[in-house]
């Protein structure tokens, strides 16, 4: 078995550099911050394949797998190993049937609370609940639901290249939770068409009762939605006003609120963490924007 030496010692390979790899965006401790992405990466871990958990970890952080394409039950993705040619990785998922999807949505159809976390792009928590109703599963819950393939030659399956793809699809679920749904044969909004929801997402998910206990309010909530001015000038440089009467101006306590209202980027391929440097650039510029609105010298040179 190739990697293996005398004495049976085993040499770890050295994976060959990918530029512009697909790069986790979590530098250390576990993948996935929400509930349904730690509950994918926990299928994963329940595999026991030992070291190769942190191998993939590495590989995922490292930036070695090359691309990844998602679509209905299916994922491939390229992963760099040691060799010069790429290791394809093939991950299957047992979809649910049209008709099983039926009976989801029926048990979700009148239930105002679901209704409204799913149309304002959220997934709740207790949601397995209503699958469980059904008898059914929202994630895998057995090996033969999920099947995996790596062309690479360990014999362990999965092995590091499929745990890499594994933990940076767990991001992914951090970024779209509705991603689940895709892979298990259907998306959000073809849900909500077989459950006939035609309510406006903003009437219902601003309805203050609909929120659970202590539920702390999104970004999107705290600050109300900002319109762009449309005039050019307005938004390059400032908006045109007479006899204007600013009553506090201050820096906002949350930087860059309009991009994180938009989410992170699918499938980062940077060096950095994306919000982590832009919170930097907004920081730095809200002070030299508040110098400048307050006629601050030095503000022009600051900005040099």
């Amino acid at each position: 078995m190739s990697g293996w030496g005398y004495g049976n010692y085993y040499t770890p390979s050295v994976p060959r550099r990918v530029k512009g790899g697909v790069k986790s965006q979590t530098k250390r401790g576990a993948f996935g911050q929400s509930w349904w992405a730690k509950r994918w990466v926990s299928v994963l871990e329940s595999f026991n394949i030992g070291a190769r958990l942190q191998r993939g970890r590495s590989y995922a952080r490292g930036g070695q797998v090359a691309s990844i394409e998602i679509s209905e039950g299916l994922v491939t993705a390229k992963v760099q190993g040691s060799r010069k040619t790429p290791y394809s990785v093939i991950i299957k998922i047992k979809t649910l049937s049209k008709t099983e999807w039926g009976q989801i949505a029926s048990a979700l159809t009148g239930q105002a609370f679901f209704i409204a976390k799913l149309l304002s792009g959220q997934m709740p928590e207790n949601i397995e609940d209503v699958f469980k109703e059904v008898k059914l599963s929202l994630f895998p819950d057995k090996l033969k639901d999920i099947d995996t393939d790596c062309s690479c030659p360990d014999w362990s399956n999965p092995c590091k290249h499929i745990a890499a793809v594994y933990y940076l699809l767990g991001e992914e679920f951090d970024r779209d939770p509705f991603l689940i749904f895709k892979l298990r044969g259907m998306d959000r909004d073809e849900l909500l068409e077989i459950m006939d929801v035609s309510v406006s997402s903003n009437e219902i998910a601003q309805d203050e009762y609909l929120m659970e206990p202590d539920e702390e309010p999104e970004v999107g909530a705290i600050f109300p939605p900002e319109p762009l001015p449309c005039d050019p000038e307005s938004f390059w440089r400032h908006a045109k006003t007479s006899g204007a009467n600013y009553s506090e101006v201050s820096i906002p306590t949350i930087p860059a609120v309009q991009a994180r209202r938009l989410g992170s980027f699918p499938l980062w391929r940077g060096q950095d963490n994306f919000f982590e440097l832009l919170d930097q650039v907004y920081s730095k510029a809200s002070i030299v924007g508040l110098e400048i609105f307050l006629g601050e010298s030095g503000a022009d040179t600051a900005i040099k």
